[in-house]
């Protein structure tokens, strides 16, 4: 293993000047072949034109023995040509991966460390002043902080130096290989190699398939067989040469067979590396919104030498994953380890294999009725999915582009190149040949059929990303941030889920992805449920197309329905072990953008207060409605069976923000005068959705009653004191019209949320 100083230090040029002598020597050895070909070999020939001068059974034996001979002479040059280009290969490989440690060397000293000539970073005091000094000799902390930056820095040093020992190990196992005789039926024993290979990631290949073979075939391998096809992986996993070589020779079967065996062995690390084998096996030019799977532009690309070993592995995939693997009372399909065996990747998979393979599940299920039933326990023990399709939305929603081009309801690609799908429908709908989502059957005295409680897991993960463009729970959500495609997979998503006015009825493991998603979408859920979008109440036909700026426009009572539907989703917990609800997270959000909204408001000088009406009374309708909105859905959670139950409410909800706002990702940072009116506005608002919920549980009639408005009043008088104007006839006027909004707003939610077609 090479040191960081030999690594720094080593004259690269060596390796050139070798394989230039290498060069030469095949060189010679052509001159050598011309000259045997000429003086010895043609005795046994003859002349070209005349009689042979040696003839008979002596000249045939010994035309064979000098045909051995030429051809040896031939192999030669071939072997020293490759080892030539070996080497050159070892030289690009090791400059690059040098000039890397060099990088992160360069980048550490930036960050004020010093690195020996041993590649040790650590903290550089002498680059300090003298009142840096002092502060860190004193400053506990301060040592702590530049110790961690320091250990950062040494385990990326490291990484790099580990790079190069890596490439250094696939060089030595390629010059081991190219010197073997690749053929030994030609009449020498180990003579030169006619097959010689240029390229060292195909050794390295040859010499995985060969360990992953012995695995396969259930011979013992050796820990250092074991370290070397993992050192494999992890050195050669994006490179296309080893990559493609590797699984071409292992075939899907293979493939499917080593996932399996990796995951009986528990080898998590190996199964990582095949993955990411397959994930850079796989890579196709462009993105499924310009050159989707099934496009011309798509079948010019698998009709072509670059995408001939893509075409051939996709179409063996195919018939390997519709295979069982394991029994007749167990089945195992090959498609499911396939997918067990992508989930355990940390690098991305490309868009168009996820999307060609999506669509190969779902013709793969439809064909073979029940196939993805999870049997018994299924394999969930073995860590392998039972359900490849959730598995592999599962995958999607790591590279959230694909997890949108793959559920767009609009298809994907320009004229010419369209291609359709109904991927969101048939995987979130009901009825009309949507999915059947696969159940977990139990055999024992007799026949149990379950609801797979992992079901679904998936598929919402990929809602979120596919909606956001970020991975789900990722960080970063803004205020008016979605793409076309993206605004129009969450559209058709509510209106699939509201099919028959049943939004407010959403699968478990739907509704906290789904949460986070709407709470993305807050700006277009504000302005539906307030009225100011445009096509509210009744909804839109389509988006608001506008680039990178689009939003919704679903209708209010489906929006408000589904809203409900998530609501009651569990995000996650107090300190003290509370439970913190979805609906937490989208109150959160709406109180946070209704007060940016108030800010927009117009100013006017002191004297002129009292006439700016009609601008402060929009503003203050339109959060008044949406306060109202939001209280009748959180009411309406804790009436289990919706205006019957009269008595306790339920426990478990504890409407608060309170010490939990750091569990949720989806509300954006806003300036400070906005989060000065929120937190003047911090209002227990479980006291107005208890209120209204016993308004509604007695049967009283509240359509005349601001029962529940004090959060929106908190939040008025907070815009007010902000502004210097609270007390004016001006505010007191918004304020009287955002209570009369809110009782609509809560009113209307209530019609919403017990409607049923």
């Amino acid at each position: 293993m090479p040191t960081y100083h030999e690594v720094m230090t080593t004259d690269l040029s060596k390796l050139t000047a070798a394989a230039a002598k290498w060069d030469d020597m095949a060189a010679e050895f052509k001159k050598q072949e011309d000259a045997y070909r000429r003086d010895v070999h043609g005795i046994s020939l003859g002349a070209p034109l005349g009689p042979p001068v040696w003839s008979g059974l002596g000249a045939n034996a010994a035309n064979d023995r000098f045909s051995v001979t030429l051809n040896e002479y031939q192999a030669a040059q071939k072997q020293a040509k490759a080892v030539a280009s070996l080497l050159r290969d070892a030289h690009t490989q090791f400059t690059e991966l040098r000039g890397k440690v060099q990088s992160v060397r360069a980048d550490a000293v930036k960050a004020g460390m010093t690195v020996s000539e041993q590649g040790h970073a650590s903290f550089d005091t002498a680059r300090l002043s003298d009142g840096e000094r002092s502060a860190y000799v004193h400053d506990p902390s301060y040592q702590e902080s530049a110790r961690k930056a320091a250990g950062e820095w040494n385990q990326a040093i490291t990484a790099a130096v580990k790079a190069v020992t890596d490439a250094d190990d696939g060089v030595r196992i390629a010059l081991e290989m190219v010197v073997v005789d690749s053929n030994t039926q030609d009449g020498t024993f180990n003579g030169f190699n006619a097959g010689a290979k240029h390229d060292v990631e195909q050794y390295e290949a040859e010499n995985a398939k060969d360990i992953a073979t012995r695995i396969n075939s259930g011979e013992k391998v050796s820990a250092a067989d074991m370290a070397e096809l993992q050192r494999s992986f992890r050195d050669n996993s994006d490179n296309k040469a080893f990559s493609q070589t590797f699984l071409n020779g292992l075939g899907t079967d293979g493939t499917i067979k080593l996932a399996n065996k990796l995951n009986d062995k528990d080898l998590k690390d190996l199964e990582r590396g095949l993955a990411n084998t397959v994930a850079g096996a796989t890579q196709v030019p462009g993105k499924t919104s310009d050159m989707p799977p099934g496009s011309k532009k798509f079948n010019e690309w698998l009709n072509s030498a670059d995408g001939r070993f893509y075409r051939e592995w996709t179409e063996s995939l195919d018939a390997s994953g519709t295979k069982n693997f394991g029994s007749n009372t167990q089945p195992l399909y090959g498609y499911q380890s396939f997918v067990s065996m992508m989930q355990h990747a940390d690098e991305d998979f490309d868009d168009q294999f996820l999307y060609q393979l999506g669509d190969d599940l779902i013709a793969a299920e439809k064909e073979n009725e029940g196939i993805f039933t999870k049997w018994g326990g299924g394999w969930e023990k073995r860590g392998i999915e039972s359900d490849p399709i959730d598995g592999l939305l599962g995958v999607m929603s790591r590279n959230p582009d694909a997890a949108t081009a793959f559920l767009d309801p609009d298809g994907n690609g320009p004229a010419g190149d369209h291609v359709g799908n109904d991927h969101l429908k048939y995987l979130l709908g009901s009825g009309d040949d949507s999915r059947e989502w696969p159940k977990n059957v139990i055999t024992g005295y007799g026949v149990t059929t379950y609801d797979d409680h992992t079901s679904r897991i998936g598929l919402g993960a990929a809602l979120e990303a596919a909606t956001t463009g970020r991975e789900p729970g990722a960080p970063g959500a803004a205020f008016d941030q979605h793409s076309e495609a993206q605004a129009r997979v969450m559209q058709e998503t509510i209106s699939v889920l509201d099919k028959d006015g049943k939004g407010d009825t959403i699968d478990q493991n739907l509704k906290v992805p789904l949460g986070r998603a709407l709470a993305d979408y807050t700006v277009d859920t504000h302005a539906i449920l307030s009225g100011t979008e445009p096509t509210s109440p009744g909804g839109g036909s389509g988006i608001n197309a506008n680039g990178e700026d689009s939003g919704i426009t679903n209708s209010k009572h489906s929006l408000l329905r589904v809203m409900r539907g998530v609501s009651d989703g569990v995000y996650g917990a107090t300190p003290e072990g509370e439970p913190v609800l979805v609906y937490d997270m989208l109150y959160e959000n709406q109180k946070l953008y209704s007060a940016e909204y108030l800010d927009t408001a117009r100013d006017a000088p002191a004297g002129q207060r009292d006439n700016v009406v009609g601008d402060w009374d929009n503003k203050a309708r339109d959060v008044g409605e949406v306060y109202g909105a939001m209280t009748a859905i959180g009411s309406d959670m804790t009436l289990d069976d919706r205006d019957t139950k009269i008595g306790n409410l339920n426990d478990q909800m504890r409407y608060t923000y309170h010490g939990v706002g750091g569990l949720f990702t989806q509300i954006p940072v806003v300036g400070d005068p906005i989060q000065r009116m929120v937190d003047a506005a911090t209002y227990e608002y479980s006291k107005d959705v208890s209120a209204a919920a016993e308004d509604v549980a007695r049967s009283k009639d509240s359509t005349n009653t601001s029962t529940g408005v004090g959060g929106t009043n908190a939040l008025i008088d907070a815009w007010g004191s902000e502004h210097g104007i609270k007390g004016s006839e001006a505010h007191k006027h918004a304020k009287g019209e955002a209570e009369q909004s809110f009782i609509t707003g809560r009113e209307d939610a209530y019609s919403a949320l017990r409607t049923r077609k």
